[in-house]
C-alpha cells in the first residue's frame, strides 16, 4: 500500500489521476495539492471518515511553500511515500510564467525533486514529461524511442525548452539510489469533449493557430485515462527511468486543431511570425507563449512501457457526435 501526493490536482489531468488512484486498491491516502480550492468533483472523496483523500493548497514553484508542505504535520500524518508530479497544463500551463528567473514549470520540477530527495519518507517520484522534448528530423517518419535525442538546439522555443530542462533534471536522478524516479513522456493528451493538454501549440486560450504552408505533421495522442492508468502502474512497479506512454493513434495537426474547435491556417513561412504575434495579442498571451508551429510529426515507441510497466493503451481517441449533432473529439474504451 502506497500513500501518494499528487501535484496540480485541481487541473484536468491531475483530477483524472486522483480519481483513478482513489479507486486503486494498492493506494491508501492521497494528498491532492492544487493552487485553488478543492474541485467539486472531489466532494464525495473528501467525505470519508477518516477520508482517504486530503486536499491542500500550495505553490510548489516556490521554495518556502513547498518546504512547508513537505515538512507539515499533514504530510507526516498521511505517511506520504510517493509523489506524482503533474505539470501545470491547460490555462495554467507554466512555460511562460517565471519564478526566480526560471520558467515556472522548470522551477517547480526542480523544487519538487529537491523536496523528494530531502524527505526521509518519500521513496518514489512519478513525473509526467513531454514527448515534445525530442528532437524531430524533417518528415513524418519520426518513430521515437526513449533513447532518442532531446532537442538541445539553442533556438528551441522557451515553452519547449522548459520541458527539456525538466526532462534533464528528472533523467539525471533516474539512477538515484535514494529515490526511484519514473518519467512518463507523453504526447498530446486528449480528454472527452475535445479538450487537449500538454501540446505546446494547441494549449492556451481558444482561437485560430497558424502552421507553415505545405506542412501538416502527424500528432501522436493519448487519452487522459490512459495517462492516469500509467501513473498507477508506475507507482506499483519497482522499475525506474524513462518510459514513452502513448495511445495507438496519430492524427494530422490540422485535423486535431479543427476537432478541438481551432482552425489551423496554412501560411507562407515569412508571414507566420507577424500573424502569430497578432493572434497572440488578441488572445492576451504573453510573447513567450507564442510558439512557432510544429513542422514535423512523430509517433512514440511504447515497447519499454509495455515491458517495464505492463502498460498498453486501453482507450482510443476518435470522433463522436455531441448533443448538438456536431462531431467532436472523444475517448472511449478499446
Amino acid at each position: 500500500m502506497t500513500n501518494v501526493l499528487v501535484s496540480h490536482a485541481d487541473e484536468p489531468l491531475g483530477r483524472r489521476i486522483v480519481k483513478t488512484l482513489f479507486h486503486d486498491p494498492d493506494v491508501g491516502v492521497i494528498l491532492a495539492v492544487g493552487s485553488g480550492p478543492a474541485p467539486r468533483a472531489f466532494d464525495r472523496f473528501l467525505a470519508g471518515s477518516p477520508p482517504r483523500l486530503l486536499y491542500a493548497r500550495g505553490e510548489l514553484a516556490k521554495h518556502r511553500p513547498a518546504a512547508d508542505l513537505f515538512r507539515s504535520t499533514r504530510f507526516r500524518d498521511a505517511a506520504i511515500d510517493s509523489v506524482v508530479h503533474v505539470p501545470a497544463h491547460g490555462a495554467a500551463a507554466g512555460g511562460a510564467r517565471r519564478v526566480a528567473g526560471l520558467p515556472a514549470r522548470t522551477a517547480e520540477t526542480r523544487i519538487v525533486l529537491q523536496q523528494c530527495l530531502e524527505s526521509p519518507r518519500v521513496r518514489s517520484l512519478v513525473a509526467i514529461g513531454s514527448a515534445f522534448a525530442y528532437r524531430l528530423a524533417p518528415g513524418n517518419s519520426n518513430v521515437l524511442h526513449e533513447s532518442s535525442e532531446l532537442d538541445l538546439d539553442p533556438g528551441v522555443p522557451a515553452e519547449i525548452r522548459s520541458w527539456i530542462d525538466c526532462d534533464m533534471l528528472l533523467h539525471g536522478e533516474a539512477q538515484s539510489a535514494a529515490l526511484r524516479v519514473v518519467l512518463l513522456r507523453v504526447p498530446t493528451v486528449v480528454a472527452s469533449g475535445g479538450f487537449v493538454f500538454l501540446n505546446p501549440w494547441l494549449e492556451g486560450r481558444p482561437g485560430p493557430r497558424v502552421r507553415p504552408l505545405g506542412f501538416d505533421p502527424l500528432c501522436a495522442v493519448v487519452a487522459d485515462k490512459d495517462v492516469a492508468r500509467a501513473v498507477g502502474l508506475a507507482l506499483r512497479s519497482r522499475v525506474r527511468g524513462v518510459f514513452n506512454v502513448a495511445g495507438g493513434e496519430a492524427v494530422p495537426l490540422s485535423l486535431l486543431a479543427r476537432w478541438t474547435g481551432r482552425s489551423a491556417w496554412p501560411l507562407p513561412s515569412p508571414a507566420i511570425g507577424l500573424v502569430e504575434a497578432a493572434l497572440g495579442a488578441l488572445r492576451g498571451e504573453p510573447a513567450a507563449r507564442r510558439l512557432p508551429p510544429l513542422r514535423y510529426g512523430f509517433t512514440l515507441d511504447g515497447k519499454r512501457a509495455e515491458e517495464g510497466l505492463g502498460f498498453r493503451p486501453a482507450y482510443r481517441v476518435g470522433m463522436a457526435r455531441a448533443g448538438d449533432g456536431r462531431l467532436r473529439l472523444e475517448t472511449s474504451a478499446v
